[in-house]
């Protein structure tokens, strides 16, 4: 592969944090994904409702009541190698003073509520606890650039859930109960074995304060709320309006629909974790749009031909996965497909605007598209039910998308094809609307408009798979 040694080095650097997250993510999210028909043979509707609310809350109060220490941990783990010890300290402290506020509010209202509310509120405080300090490590430790630390936590992750969801659901049989307490062993138990791998590995340091330091991860963290809170919203108050409106066991049906989509999403963890590393790393380079640029592209040709890929094959997909009444979800899945897409765009241009350590822009650009989401829930909702809790979803996503779009112009210019995108993002609308709609003929239109995504976005691809096979043959001859 032609190419500067520095260019080279940023796609290795990337390419190299890639093929670790692939392990970390395939493994986790597959087996998960293999859960997914125990959990809606063994769970109810209802119960299932409810366990989606708490998970969705987590993604509001984790980000919120740590002050986004998490991130900054990252952002500035990365800047600082030398001062992670007062990183940590802050980090951590932090994370505490959530769990604190968690425990003692979930306290105040055990005594004013009845015993079922009470089960549910003793197990949201552990999760909390739990979930808050593995989500902090994990970005920690991708901050100290200890990505097979990052790895091995995931995969423990995973496999701990599989076991425990096994015993409490199968054999133990204890219902929601189970369900919620396998997340909590897992989180807890890889957050243990993260710390003490890390130890040994040297990027666990003593605890150090560092007043500087703390000021700065304060500043970046809390300017960061408003687009953690915002992405929130555009991620789960739909799940929060549909469980309101139209009942805890319609919300079960509609917060499984997210199985399918979580497969794209897999991808784009993937790439956003790796990304996310990168983009702090490259942002001051001379040549850092172009790099930008490339990966945009091809990011974006990626993320759609896998949305086109899925919509054709929603309904086998929802077959093997969903049980009983849980089938029915498919139908809210290809909307969610493509605020996935946006979703992902938005996560890859707010990576650039934080690498320059300037959060406001997204800050705005999700504010505005989570007022557009709340306001076409409450429109949509009551008339078309879950249906139109997914379509409110997709389009506040690309509302998100094109001020992301818009806003990150004043780092850099990504030149890329707007038209291009559009079409593309047109022929998944129509294989939306051909699927949902159950037209005659509607695989035979699927199959030909995914044909067309794919040959829309050919070039993009093969760009990445030709970088990508560079640096096998090159690491497999032994070269540096």
């Amino acid at each position: 592969m032609s190419g500067s040694p520095e260019k080279k080095s940023r796609y290795r650097y990337l390419a190299d944090n890639i093929a670790l997250f692939s392990i970390s993510n395939f493994v986790s999210k597959i087996l998960v994904f293999l859960l997914v028909p125990l959990y809606t043979d063994v769970l109810t509707t209802y119960e299932y409702g409810i366990a989606d609310v708490m998970q969705v809350t987590l993604l509001l109060l984790v980000p919120a009541l740590t002050l986004n220490m998490g991130e900054a941990a990252l952002r500035f783990g990365i800047e600082y190698a030398g001062r992670r010890g007062g990183i940590l300290k802050t980090g951590l402290r932090y994370v505490l003073r959530g769990d604190a506020l968690v425990v003692g509010l979930c306290i105040i209202m055990f005594a004013f509520s009845g015993m079922e509310i009470r089960r549910y509120l003793l197990l949201f405080a552990l999760l909390y606890a739990a979930n808050s300090l593995y989500e902090f490590l994990i970005l920690y430790f991708q901050g100290c650039e200890a990505v097979p630390v990052v790895v091995i936590g995931s995969v423990c992750s995973t496999l701990v859930m599989i076991v425990s969801n096994i015993i409490f659901l199968l054999v133990v049989r204890i219902g929601l109960n189970g369900y919620i307490f396998s997340q909590i062993i897992s989180f807890a138990l890889s957050s243990v074995l993260m710390l003490i791998i890390g130890k040994s590995a040297g990027v666990v340091p003593p605890l150090s304060e560092d007043d500087e330091l703390k000021k700065e991860m304060l500043k970046y963290g809390t300017v960061m709320i408003a687009y953690s809170t915002g992405s929130w919203i555009n991620n789960a108050a739909d799940r929060y309006m549909v469980l309101a409106i139209c009942g805890a066991a319609v919300n079960g049906v509609y917060g499984v629909a997210y199985k399918i989509p979580a497969i794209l999403m897999v991808f784009q963890r993937i790439f956003a974790q790796a990304w996310q590393m990168s983009a702090t790393k490259s942002y001051k380079d001379d040549k850092s749009a172009q790099f930008f640029t490339t990966m945009y592209r091809t990011y974006n040709s990626f993320m759609v031909s896998g949305c086109a890929f899925l919509i054709l094959l929603v309904e086998p997909i929802a077959r093997f996965m969903f049980r009983k009444d849980f089938y029915d979800a498919w139908v809210y899945v290809p909307p969610l497909l493509i605020s996935v897409i946006f979703g992902a765009l938005t996560g890859f241009l707010g990576s650039i605007c934080l690498a320059h350590k300037e959060s406001r822009s997204m800050g705005i650009a999700t504010s505005i598209g989570a007022v557009a989401n709340v306001a076409m829930n409450l429109a949509f909702i009551p008339r078309y039910g879950a249906m139109g809790a997914a379509a409110a979803t997709a389009i506040s996503y690309c509302i998100m998308w094109a001020f992301s779009y818009w806003f990150v112009r004043k780092h850099v210019v990504l030149e890329n094809n707007l038209l291009s995108d559009v079409l593309g993002i047109s022929v998944l609308v129509a294989m939306m609307l051909a699927m949902v709609g159950n037209l005659p003929a509607k695989y035979i239109i699927c199959a030909v408009l995914t044909l067309i995504v794919i040959l829309l976005n050919w070039k993009d691809m093969m760009t990445v798979v030709g970088v990508l096979g560079s640096f096998v043959r090159s690491r497999a001859s032994g070269k540096k």
